[in-house]
């Protein structure tokens, strides 16, 4: 199978191509190679082809889809950036290039897609109230953030709010400009592939690391912060009180991933669009990741702060069943052999 895999030099594109050839399969890359990514360009991958341009641009995609058997999206803008003002950018990378893409595939006749989804259109996670059941807080209030009153409240009685996991039918809730445009590239695959009567699957991600991450830039991840300060010597800064839960997952268990979906697609019903949840299966706290990644690298220990940020949430972590059931997918990657390799692993300069 000849797939095009937009983002395929970055961080979890570069794995995805290495998985695909692994494989047998025959990856294309689409790759703006954008400075804020790439400060220096990567050497050409090998055995793969590659076109250097913009999603964008509706004439490189139609480019670089000639002969293509179906896309794997992962190019995007990332993370929750600076401030607003990136709000135009994320739109046009994410949304926009979504829709040119999705454009130059119904005129290419392309019909199978796996795109890059993320946990993040869920909002805060599932939570249960003892009293109410299954509820959905809303956004924390600044002022209790400010007194160190991080968990959610039920928003009926105000009780302790116990978290689970996630399932792929819980409702959308984006709390951030990055949120918004993930759920928006599902919502126009879905669209596209009602129209054209095409076959798409958004893998959600759940905290991806792993080698090759970028260094610590407002757009970069968790895992990447605590790596990039320990790689200078200092320790790794845990806001809030470091009981935030997420699923750290590899990045090579998502890479195939992405080749289990795309290897599936013809099975799938035509006009048919499918979430699934990508995650390891076993949540860790923000606060645990910190001291393992420090502990395998040698320290500093990390330190609690109690700072916050205005639009994170306190747990996510995602119930994955369904990729496993219905797609066969395992993650390999255990949470402390993943910690201990990515300590000693080069991040990707930025």
């Amino acid at each position: 199978m000849r797939v095009l895999v937009t983002g395929g030099a970055g961080f979890i594109g570069s794995h995805i191509v290495t998985a695909l050839r692994r494989h047998g399969h025959d990856p294309v890359v689409l790759d703006a190679l954008l400075p804020a990514a790439h400060p220096a360009p990567p050497p050409r991958l090998a055995g793969t082809g590659s076109v250097r341009g913009d999603v964008r641009d509706a004439d490189t995609v139609r480019a670089a889809l000639h002969g293509v058997d179906a896309v794997c999206h992962q190019a995007a803008m990332v993370g929750l950036g600076r401030d607003f003002g990136d709000a135009p950018q994320y739109v046009g990378v994410n949304d926009l290039g979504t829709a040119v893409l999705l454009a130059g595939m119904a005129e290419a006749g392309v019909r199978g897609l796996v795109m890059a989804g993320s946990m993040v259109v869920y909002g805060e996670g599932r939570y249960e109230c003892p009293r109410h059941g299954v509820v959905r807080p809303g956004p924390r209030p600044a002022a209790d953030l400010a007194a160190g009153r991080f968990e959610p409240r039920c928003p009926s009685c105000g009780a302790e709010l116990a978290p689970g996991l996630v399932g792929e039918e819980a409702p959308a809730d984006p709390r951030n400009v990055y949120a918004a445009t993930k759920l928006a590239q599902e919502h126009l695959a879905a669209a596209w592939a009602r129209a054209v009567e095409g076959r798409a699957v958004s893998l959600r991600y759940h905290n991806v690391y792993g080698p090759g991450m970028p260094r610590d830039t407002p757009y970069a991840g968790v895992a990447s912060f605590f790596r990039s300060a320990l790689a200078r010597g200092e320790a790794p800064r845990v806001f809030e009180d470091g009981g935030q839960r997420r699923d750290f997952v590899h990045v090579r268990d998502v890479a195939e991933a992405n080749v289990v979906a795309l290897e599936a697609l013809d099975a799938r019903p035509a006009g048919a669009f499918t979430p699934y949840n990508t995650g390891s299966g076993d949540p860790h706290t923000i606060g645990e990741m910190a001291a393992a990644l420090a502990a395998a690298h040698g320290g500093p220990e990390p330190v609690v702060t109690g700072e916050f940020r205005l639009g994170d949430v306190r747990h996510i972590t995602a119930d994955s069943r369904r990729l496993r059931e219905e797609l066969g997918w395992r993650p390999r990657t255990d949470f402390a052999a993943g910690m201990t390799e990515f300590a000693a692993s080069p991040l990707r300069p930025s």
